[in-house]
């Protein structure tokens, strides 16, 4: 019952993952922070099997930072989600692909710019303005097709998390009760309270 909302407004990407560690129909841990920090400007949510999520985020989170340490730059947004898509893709086709959803979100400190990376276990790729996975993506996606302002503010952006976050917990039977929410911007990445 994995759910992770994202969206970018003017200068940032708020992201957001429920804190619930389930398997089947037990409860193992309330506290799961399911979102990665890849580099000061690049976060990672990721939902999908126990096992295949803790060892992708983190395959994911080591490489990034060895092309950070062999080149003395960080990867650009852009090229991360692309590196994580191609990875994921090479992972299905092997014998023993990767069940992760992910969520890439970056701001882009040469274009000045935010971008928001959707992608699924398939391998499949998009840019997009608003994203969710999981179960609350039934509730939350035509409110932040609706409520999505691309030149809202953090607290515009909070606002429309919250309506979306109160829809899934209203709407799902076994909604998620707590959520990290963090965004990265031109100062990084920072965790914010809804």
């Amino acid at each position: 019952m994995e759910c992770s909302f994202a969206l970018t407004g003017k200068d940032y990407v708020l992201i957001a993952a429920d804190t619930t560690s389930a398997r089947s129909i037990v409860k193992m841990k309330v506290d799961e922070d399911k979102i990665k920090t890849l580099s000061p400007h690049l976060l990672m949510a990721y939902s999908g099997e126990s096992g295949d999520t803790i060892q992708f985020a983190e395959f994911v989170e080591r490489n990034i930072r060895l092309y950070q340490i062999r080149n003395f730059y960080p990867l650009r947004p852009q090229s991360a989600a692309s590196w994580i898509r191609r990875s994921l893709a090479n992972s299905l086709r092997s014998r023993s692909p990767y069940t992760v959803n992910l969520l890439v979100g970056g701001y882009d400190s040469a274009e000045k710019s935010p971008h928001l990376y959707w992608i699924d276990y398939l391998g499949t790729m998009a840019s997009v303005p608003f994203a969710a996975h999981g179960y609350g993506s039934y509730f939350a996606l035509s409110l932040l097709d609706q409520y999505h302002n691309p030149e809202g503010s953090l607290e515009d952006g909070l606002d429309v998390l919250r309506r979306a976050i109160n829809e899934t917990a209203q709407r799902l039977i076994v909604a998620p009760g707590n959520y990290v929410v963090k965004v990265v911007d031109k100062d990084g990445v920072r965790e914010v309270k809804l």
